[in-house]
């Protein structure tokens, strides 16, 4: 086992750069305030053996342990020290939701929200930290598109995500919380329970041992304490979207650092990918979010699911890069809006239509790109037309430029769509 940090006599030096290393954090994240050295094998909270990596992100490290009192493997996600206000909302809306579960009349959502086992503080040398203890996933839904040269799940498999999502989402409105932050990196498929059965051994047997890179500083220098002298690579625990069958298809709405409840708080800004900006943060900027701004996030979720590429794309875009997106998807912007767009004349002829030679992409044309057309190439089931008529409904309610004209999320439940093709699919996800 490596130890968990360096004890070197140079610990006041944390402005110094690490030789990358391809899917680890960045080590110099590991400073006062940044990441806590997590080692495998060792205990935390004296009950959870680390037994591997998850992952991480730019404000936590995932981690699987091993529960001793239970027996369970349990996924921990430590937080950086310097952000514990995001990780305690994470945990206070766990909390706040894991109050309401088994009540007689449960809502269908309840059970796809990622439920908090536990939580605790860790110190080290780079500061206190918040620990949630939940269930650990198999991948979320991007990584297993990313893992597939098709980045298709199979349409009976998509429609029974999509089921699971719109529940979660609504069941989340009917708690008063809007999630903040809804795309396909925060959907997480589930772990099949019989990894309980597996031991540590048999474990890294059937997924691998744990992968260590040294931390090595650009300067050869000796590392500042708090500095793992090893980053863990981490373990892959999914597979490809294409091989995901109906009955492992189960998920979790995960990661609620930016959620909020729009009756107690105000939220004008939205931290969610550029491209699934709602148009309101544009062009209502002095108006409060709320729940229809999940509307349009889910909506551009679901597209994601059941298709190969997202519905709004672009590298970094420029806020008038995404706007042009949106127009070119769904129309002219409502006046008032459009009048103050001041960069729609570059793309957009007064009426709403492109200039001249200009190549627009209506929500028909990228539905045929990428979603029907990929899934003919590939295979994997394409929409009958009543089925596309019956989305299409759904998403252009879902879609609507101003916010107050959006479905809610139980009208998103009622939809033809949901009720004829996705729940259906759910159905026969729990029979198998």
């Amino acid at each position: 086992m490596h130890s968990s940090f360096s004890s070197s006599a140079c610990n006041t030096i944390h402005n110094v750069e690490y030789m990358p290393i391809d899917d680890v954090e960045k080590l110099e994240r590991y400073r006062p305030g940044g990441y806590h050295p997590v080692v495998i094998g060792e205990q935390l909270k004296d009950r959870y053996c680390i037994v591997h990596k998850l992952g991480f992100g730019a404000y936590l490290t995932v981690w699987l342990a091993r529960d001793q009192q239970s027996g369970k493997y349990v996924a921990i996600k430590v937080s950086v020290s310097s952000i514990d206000h995001v990780s305690s909302q994470e945990s206070n809306v766990l909390r706040r939701l894991g109050t309401v579960y088994s009540k007689a009349n449960a809502h269908p959502g309840e059970a796809l929200i990622l439920p908090m086992l536990d939580e605790f503080l860790l110190s080290g040398p780079n500061g206190t930290h918040r620990c949630l203890v939940t269930v650990p996933g198999m991948m979320n839904l991007a990584d297993a598109k990313d893992a597939s040269c098709t980045r298709l799940f199979q349409l009976p498999v998509a429609r029974g995500i999509v089921a699971q999502l719109i529940q979660a989402v609504a069941f989340l409105h009917s708690q008063g919380i809007v999630h903040g932050d809804l795309h396909e990196g925060n959907v997480l498929i589930r772990l099949p329970e019989s990894i309980d059965t597996l031991s540590q051994e048999q474990l890294y047997e059937r997924y691998g041992q744990p992968h260590h890179e040294p931390a090595i500083r650009l300067d050869k220098g000796p590392l500042p304490q708090g500095v793992p002298t090893h980053a863990v690579v981490p373990v892959w625990l999914g597979k490809e979207s294409k091989l995901v069958s109906l009955p492992e298809a189960q998920v979790f709405l995960i990661d609620f650092g930016e959620s909020f409840m729009p009756l107690k708080s105000k939220r004008y800004h939205s931290n969610v990918p550029d491209t699934l900006v709602p148009p309101e943060i544009r062009f209502e900027s002095e108006k409060p979010l709320s729940f229809p701004s999940d509307i349009w996030t889910l909506a551009c979720t679901i597209w994601t699911i059941l298709g190969q590429r997202p519905l709004f794309e672009g590298y970094n875009p420029s806020s008038d890069c995404v706007v042009k997106g949106q127009v070119d998807t769904l129309g002219k912007l409502p006046l008032q809006w459009w009048l103050q767009w001041d960069s729609r004349a570059r793309w957009f002829n007064e009426d709403g239509t492109r200039h001249s030679g200009a190549n627009a992409r209506p929500l028909v044309q990228r539905f045929r790109d990428t979603v029907q057309e990929p899934r003919r190439k590939c295979g994997m089931g394409e929409m009958g037309l009543e089925e596309e008529i019956a989305l299409f409904d759904m998403l252009h309610a879902m879609l609507a430029f101003r916010p107050e004209e959006r479905l809610t999320a139980v009208e998103v439940m009622g939809c033809e769509w949901m009720q004829r093709w996705a729940l259906p699919e759910l159905t026969r996800m729990k029979i198998g």
